[in-house]
């Protein structure tokens, strides 16, 4: 009762802020609220403070942006409400919560569905005919999908290399609370165990479970590394999120305003690319610089191909919690890899 009161509080205040910079705007600079579902210091904190960056430079300095980091506004469920009842203006909303709200974004938790380059999966998730399927689903729910982009590869961690689903036998392994993502390691043999971020440090080092799924960034954050021997990387799926803003906010800005934030994330596209590489890349060395006895795997093709394999029966799970779209977005999805795929081999 209290998180619900505590909550209708929060929700109070921030339409009563936005109305009151919105009402003033002779004495006050408008204020957009942007709200990430990570740290600052994170790739989503790096996206929002160039976008915070850009939009203020764009409106000579009229407008302010303020980024609020996970936590300051409560849980991703609950962004994601504050969003959409517009007291927030843009928020990051990851599949793994959104997909509540949206079961055909969860095709971005399915593993082996996108290509072992990552360059060949952003041009798949912003060709047009796959950007259109993901436009309307978010337009029915009340948000204008801004754009989706990678936070790095989702690598494994443990005490002792997972390099087929026999070594996966008897591991709890902990995973987000999502009935795909639990299938997804049962169906490698692991005993799948949902638990919050905050407790994934702790479960492991009282060996409550035995491994872990993240971002190479998120690892060495939240330093599994000390309770983990091994980093596996099975290039099984990248973590995906993606930028939102109430549909009505944006669709009531003036066309001066709409090519301020239009602009700034075709920028945002090839820079946040390029900063998730360089991210996780100096995280990997901080990793190996704090504990030089951590050992990183590279699983080869011929053992990611038996995983690729028993990912499959996943997928049968997802056309049933999505529906006919959520079928037609996967089918789209896999067959733009294939095609792009054959013709980068030519």
């Amino acid at each position: 009762m209290k998180t619900r009161y505590a909550y209708i509080w929060l929700f109070t205040l921030l339409t009563a802020a936005f109305w009151i910079t919105g009402c003033s705007r002779g004495k006050q600079k408008p204020v957009w609220r942007f709200a990430i579902e990570e740290t600052r210091g994170s790739v989503q904190d790096a996206y929002a403070q160039k976008f915070k960056q850009l939009i203020e430079e764009k409106s000579g300095d009229t407008v302010r942006v303020k980024v609020y980091p996970y936590g300051t506004l409560g849980a991703s469920d609950q962004l994601s409400e504050l969003l959409y009842n517009g007291s927030l203006q843009f928020s990051m909303a990851s599949p793994g919560h959104i997909g509540k709200m949206i079961p055909e974004v969860q095709v971005l938790l399915l593993h082996y569905i996108l290509s072992d380059d990552p360059s060949i999966n952003r041009e798949v998730l912003n060709s047009p005919e796959i950007r259109e399927q993901f436009d309307t689903l978010f337009a029915e729910k009340g948000f204008k999908l801004l754009s989706i982009f990678s936070e790095g590869w989702q690598v494994w961690t443990a005490n002792k290399p997972l390099r087929s689903p026999e070594d996966f036998e008897g591991v709890k392994f902990r995973v987000m609370t999502s009935p795909l993502l639990m299938a997804a390691y049962e169906a490698y043999g692991a005993s799948a165990t949902p638990l919050a971020f905050s407790e994934v440090y702790s479960a492991l080092q009282l060996k409550m479970v035995d491994g872990q799924v993240n971002p190479v960034f998120a690892i060495e954050e939240m330093s599994f590394y000390e309770v983990n021997d091994y980093l596996i990387f099975a290039n099984q799926a990248q973590f995906y999120t993606t930028c939102l803003v109430n549909r009505k906010f944006y669709d009531k800005l003036t066309p001066e305003q709409k090519v301020w934030v239009d602009e700034s994330i075709e920028e945002l596209r090839d820079y946040i690319f390029e900063t998730q590489v360089k991210f996780n890349e100096e995280r990997l060395k901080t990793i190996r610089d704090k504990n030089p006895s951590v050992k990183v795997v590279y699983l080869e093709k011929n053992e990611r191909g038996v995983f690729r394999e028993a990912s499959k029966s996943v997928r049968k799970m997802f056309d049933e919690m999505a529906g006919p779209r959520g079928a037609t977005l996967l089918e789209s999805i896999v067959s733009k890899v294939e095609q792009l795929e054959k013709s980068a081999s030519q």
